[in-house]
């Protein structure tokens, strides 16, 4: 087939998704609407996966068996061990997932990202040469930059890793089996040490002890009957 347009130029690259959808289907691949997806002829993906339609493989990407790759996830240059779940509209580039992982919905993993055996990186999380280790959670509204996680730890809704100080970029280390309480802010380069706690809310700028609780934030101040009185003012000025 000769190429002389951009519109056949657009007709044989469908044509030749449509074969490699067709090749992996014959190896035991289940794609469901194949003519919505995107997957190039350098992909490669193993049997009893189950890709759902308008997904995108692209470049090098490498996806076990046993997977589920869910609507409108686009995956590059991706390497995706066995029994992997990735939820819908997630976005991964250069990344590396491990067996049993759960990935999303809507989380975006940039180059870099290394996620363990049976970890969690869930809704609207963003990482970026980040290493989760074994099991360890990111489940909501969090980033995670040049940033390593140990074994079990659970990174709390709204935290973030403060990894560029406007010049350069640094990394947080947090231990294993740490819990870190939601909308705190780690401060690299900073490391935590196995077993502790960071209070919900806090910005930490200091390393943590293993096992020891770390907490940076103001001590809530309670003023009772203030809004009525305020609201009792704000009419008489009216």
């Amino acid at each position: 087939m000769g190429v002389n347009t951009i519109e056949e130029m657009v007709a044989l690259e469908a044509k030749l998704q449509l074969e490699t959808a067709r090749r992996l289907m014959a190896e035991g691949v289940t794609i469901f609407k194949p003519e919505t997806c995107v997957i190039e002829a350098s992909v490669e993906v193993g049997p009893d996966t189950v890709i759902e339609p308008y997904v995108q493989l692209l470049g090098k990407t490498r996806i076990g068996s046993n997977c589920q790759i869910r609507s409108y996830t686009v995956l590059e240059n991706a390497t995706v061990a066995d029994s992997v779940l990735i939820r819908q509209n997630c976005v991964i580039t250069d990344s590396d997932i491990g067996t049993g992982a759960k990935i999303g919905p809507f989380a975006h993993l940039r180059p870099g990202s290394e996620i363990g055996e049976d970890a969690h990186v869930g809704n609207f999380v963003e990482t970026k040469k980040a290493r989760l280790g074994k099991g360890a959670k990111a489940n909501h509204l969090s980033y995670l930059g040049d940033a390593e996680v140990g074994a079990g730890s659970n990174i709390g809704a709204g935290v973030i890793t403060c990894n560029y100080d406007g010049v350069n970029k640094h990394t947080t280390r947090i231990g294993e089996r740490v819990f870190v309480g939601s909308d705190s802010t780690l401060v690299a380069p900073i490391s935590i040490g196995d077993g502790a706690y960071i209070g919900a809310g806090s910005c930490i700028t200091k390393e943590v002890p293993a096992d020891a609780l770390a907490v940076g934030r103001s001590r809530q101040v309670t003023k009772e009957g203030w809004a009525a009185s305020k609201r009792e003012r704000l009419k008489k000025q009216s």
